[in-house]
């Protein structure tokens, strides 16, 4: 299942409600892909980090979520581990159901 540019929209308990659901509709063993701009855990780099001060500015409760945040995301939504893969200027996170 493909989960493009998404998540950066909501808050974390939200996209927890969200990625219960998808992992629910999902064949057992399948495999989530979701791409967004991840920036590092300083928050600050790489130079595309100001997209998270978009996303708080131009949404109710958006962010740009480092890879640990997301990956607690998927964590408490029942998902596996999560991987990664930089594909500029976005991250590609790849976990199982």
């Amino acid at each position: 299942m493909l989960l493009p540019n998404f998540l950066h929209h909501f808050d974390p308990p939200t996209n927890v409600k969200l990625l219960k659901k998808i992992r629910a509709a999902m064949k057992p063993g399948a495999l989530l892909a979701t791409v967004e701009e991840v920036p590092n855990d300083d928050r600050i780099s790489p130079p595309m980090a100001s997209f998270s001060m978009m996303m708080l500015c131009s949404t109710p409760a958006g962010d740009a979520y480092t890879f640990r945040e997301l990956d607690g995301m998927f964590r408490e939504a029942g998902f596996g581990e999560t991987t990664r893969q930089e594909v500029e200027p976005f991250t590609l996170l790849l976990t199982k159901q």
